[in-house]
């Protein structure tokens, strides 16, 4: 049987044209100082920062609006630790021959290797992982389109944070199976994305790169 949803009023403040334009390029402005960090500060915040973050995260649509997505928060340092340990150890043989030399170019400018001491240094590691499937009742239920749900809400994550004043790094130790042992969790949630959140550390530095200019990833229809 088809359930059915009550409805309730969308509020919504229209605004003109120049105050669409202002907004939108202030917005741009901010986001494009976005960068991946990978030098942290070991200086704390309070975690409730980082709740809200995940809150705004929350807001994202979802397929059917399942929501499929856990956050977990990692402060405790022996746990860090032990990610960082988990970590390292896939990160060596990916640079050690499950990378491709092609692949391995691509990276040279960004002058990364296996060792990731930022797990331990950062204040926070935010652990996003992907529910394949939920629980109704205690019955198994079904998720839709979920590594699409998870993309956007992990976006909306990265921009709160960079908006608060955070820095953040997506990092994907590719297999990230360590995770659900080390953390826990239950059979229907995969781990999809490690991001460490905190300060940059003084004098961190990052790549001297461009992002792709409007006409080469806009295609126009009018």
């Amino acid at each position: 049987m088809t359930q059915t949803s009550n409805f309730i009023p969308y509020t919504f403040n229209k605004k003109s044209s120049e105050e669409m334009l202002k907004s939108s390029l202030d917005f741009y402005h901010k986001m494009s100082s976005r960068r991946s960090i990978r030098h942290f500060s070991e200086e704390s915040f309070p975690i409730e920062v980082i709740e809200n973050l995940i809150k705004t995260a929350s807001t994202a649509p979802s397929g059917a609006h399942k929501q499929p997505w856990t956050y977990c928060i990692v402060a405790n340092k022996e746990l860090k630790r032990k990610i960082r340990i988990a970590a390292e150890k896939e990160e060596f043989e990916n640079y050690n021959g499950r990378m491709s030399e092609e692949w391995l170019q691509d990276l040279a400018i960004f002058e990364t290797d296996w060792k990731k001491p930022f797990l331990e240094i950062a204040p926070y590691l935010v652990i996003v992982f992907k529910q394949t499937y939920g629980f109704t009742n205690n019955e198994k239920s079904k998720h839709y389109y979920v590594n699409e749900s998870i993309g956007l809400s992990v976006g909306l994550f990265l921009a709160a944070a960079h908006q608060a004043g955070l820095a953040t790094l997506t990092h994907t130790p590719s297999p990230l199976n360590f995770l659900t042992e080390i953390l826990e969790r239950p059979i229907n949630e995969k781990p999809f994305l490690l991001i460490p959140v905190g300060y940059p550390a003084v004098g961190a530095r990052v790549p001297d790169i461009k992002r792709k200019e409007l006409d080469e990833i806009v295609v126009y229809y009018r």
